[in-house]
């Protein structure tokens, strides 16, 4: 039994780490809301994550379509796994809980933190494809750092009271 349970718990762990990873891509990158043009940094580079890799223009040109249909298959996911996760708390709530339910529920989101994980790996390895390995480096560096896979703790813990992976690329960037 105990064997079971915990390969469960390392599965679903590993599941979620990926699945917090996509959701910080998500948010790490400024929303495109309403049709409007996400706002322009100096440079045309209007992703702060990006901005911080120096991209050439030519390299933003490749990039930004491709990040622009991952933000939207991403928050669509997120959208969905959160509903879900809802349903999954209001099952749990019940008086007298089903649990064949609740399984079923957690299957469900699940099957949405595995599609998260696949979008998240495409859209990676697409970017892998067109930064230099220095860019790719420092990317996958910013991705270990502000994922708490460099040091010890939980996941998406920044250290910071209501921190997490996506907040420094959620703000503003500075001006120099």
């Amino acid at each position: 039994m105990w064997r079971s349970s915990k390969r469960f718990l390392i599965v679903a762990s590993v599941a979620l780490n990926l699945a917090f990873v996509g959701v910080w891509l998500a948010h790490a990158i400024p929303a495109n809301v309403g049709g409007e043009l996400a706002p322009v940094m100096p440079g045309g580079i209007w992703c702060p994550l990006h901005e911080k890799l120096n991209l050439t223009d030519e390299q933003w040109e490749q990039i930004e379509p491709r990040l622009r249909e991952f933000r939207q298959s991403a928050q669509s996911v997120c959208d969905t796994v959160s509903q879900l996760r809802l349903e999954m708390v209001e099952l749990i709530a019940a008086p007298t809980p089903d649990l064949d339910a609740i399984a079923a529920k957690q299957q469900e989101i699940q099957a949405g933190q595995r599609k998260m994980q696949g979008l998240v790996i495409g859209h990676l390895l697409a970017e892998k494809e067109i930064l230099t390995p220095e860019q790719e480096e420092r990317l996958f560096t910013m991705i270990r750092e502000q994922s708490g896979c460099d040091r010890r703790g939980p996941m998406m813990m920044s250290g910071r009271r209501h921190g997490g992976v996506g907040r420094m690329f959620r703000d503003e960037p500075t001006s120099q």
